[in-house]
């Protein structure tokens, strides 16, 4: 997670007594850290009592084309938000990065939401957040495992 290209947003080792139990890097250049002992589930499929999750794919916001139900928009920390399931999950854009706090109570996910500070740049809880930037195309970039070998003559 330090050594990320972008802001990777976490809540520290611990956080309302939940210990920072796994830090997962996918696929999708994304990072997920999850607090607490899994609720559901286990080993692969683990339902934690709170995870951060930060998506490099700014191109994406959840929530932001109508219809989805009982999502509500406001700005959180200076920065847009989107609040759903009853306050549990709040996606915040913030420079080049959506990051998405998923958690068992409103009260918690809103805590998080202003204790939430990048691992691998300076920042300060409560701060404001940095502004959304422009879309940084990262979805239209191929991921490196995407990108075929070059071409070369068989001998």
């Amino acid at each position: 997670m330090v050594s990320a290209a972008y802001p990777v947003y976490w809540l520290g080792a611990s956080f309302q007594g939940m210990a920072a139990s796994e830090a997962v890097h996918d696929p999708s250049d994304a990072w997920s850290v999850r607090y607490g002992n899994c609720l559901e589930g286990g080993e692969g499929s683990c339902v934690p009592p709170l995870q951060i999750v930060t998506s490099p794919d700014n191109s994406f916001l959840p929530g932001a084309a109508g219809g989805a139900g009982s999502i509500r928009s406001t700005r959180i920390r200076g920065v847009s938000a989107r609040i759903a399931q009853g306050g549990k999950t709040i996606i915040l854009a913030t420079g080049p990065v959506v990051v998405s706090i998923f958690a068992t109570n409103a009260r918690t996910a809103a805590a998080a939401a202003l204790t939430a500070v990048p691992i691998n740049e300076a920042g300060a809880v409560q701060a404001p957040l940095a502004p959304a930037l422009p879309n940084t195309g990262f979805g239209h970039t191929p991921l490196p495992a995407q990108v075929p070998s070059p071409l070369r003559e068989l001998p």
